[in-house]
């Protein structure tokens, strides 16, 4: 059993990153969006609205944002590779391979987060644009942040697709889920400046906890904190207790696992 979980996880993740590598357009696709967010929210709004915090402009603000929303729009689409199998029929001969379905799920999940860790560290490339250090130790902090928030929406997204029987279903439902969910989720503007009820919507959305663990990672890092599960002034608050790093690592976590658990479930039930 052991061996057909780790050779469905090998097979199927590694066959994730070989299509990526094939296809370039979807590679540059991933990356321009967020891009073009950067690039167009920050330049037009950093001057209107200047410091958020204490040494923190619109754009330091917003950059760790933008890391966390290409870490989300190449997770989920990791449910495309699922229909795209079904529909072609390569989904029922790895069904019938002497592997695990859960080491399939497994692999799908792996390889869609492992291609959004690989993209998140290329943004990180402009991080000088933005004037935000990165450094050997923010990277120990980020890196298995960004992993986390990766394995959790990748998992969303194979749930999904577990009930999904076409592409253009698919890409039109991950269409309408996806700019609500990176909108609501404080990549773009601080929840403590927000109305009430947008507020509200927003803490709802177990995304924003995601944006809200890098941000803080970023934010310590560039005021010399380094104070585990320490809260910075931006951080979101629920009910009166602001958010600590830990907070949001243990509310990515939880839903994550319990995503991974409903993709496994919907998948072996589909299938």
């Amino acid at each position: 059993m052991r061996n057909e979980f780790l050779r469905g996880l090998w097979v199927v993740a590694y066959r994730e990153w070989v299509r990526l590598l094939r296809d370039r357009p979807r590679m540059i696709s991933s990356l321009a969006v967020p891009l073009f967010f950067f690039g167009i929210i920050g330049a037009g709004f950093n001057r209107a609205i200047g410091g958020l915090a204490p040494g923190v402009d619109f754009v330091q603000f917003l950059f760790p944002g933008i890391v966390a929303q290409t870490v989300f729009m190449t997770s989920i689409f990791s449910g495309l590779s699922v229909v795209w199998d079904r529909e072609f029929g390569f989904l029922k001969e790895l069904l019938v391979a002497p592997i695990s379905r859960f080491g399939i799920v497994c692999g799908k999940v792996a390889g869609g987060a492992s291609l959004a860790l690989m993209q998140a560290l290329v943004m990180l490339l402009l991080s000088p644009v933005a004037n935000v250090p990165v450094t050997a130790p923010l990277m120990l902090t980020l890196v298995p942040l960004l992993a986390l928030m990766s394995l959790s929406v990748a998992s969303l997204g194979i749930l999904i697709a577990s009930r999904m029987h076409s592409q253009q279903g698919f890409q039109l439902l991950m269409q309408l889920l996806i700019l609500p969910m990176i909108v609501l989720s404080g990549a773009f503007f601080p929840l403590n400046k927000a109305p009430d009820w947008l507020s509200i919507v927003a803490k709802l959305n177990p995304f924003t906890y995601g944006v809200d663990s890098i941000r803080q990672a970023f934010l310590a890092h560039m005021a010399g904190t380094q104070a585990a599960g320490a809260a910075s002034p931006l951080s979101v608050a629920v009910l009166g207790h602001v958010m600590t790093l830990w907070n949001d690592v243990l509310i990515v976590g939880a839903c994550g696992a319990a995503l991974l658990v409903a993709a496994v479930w919907a998948f072996t039930r589909q299938e």
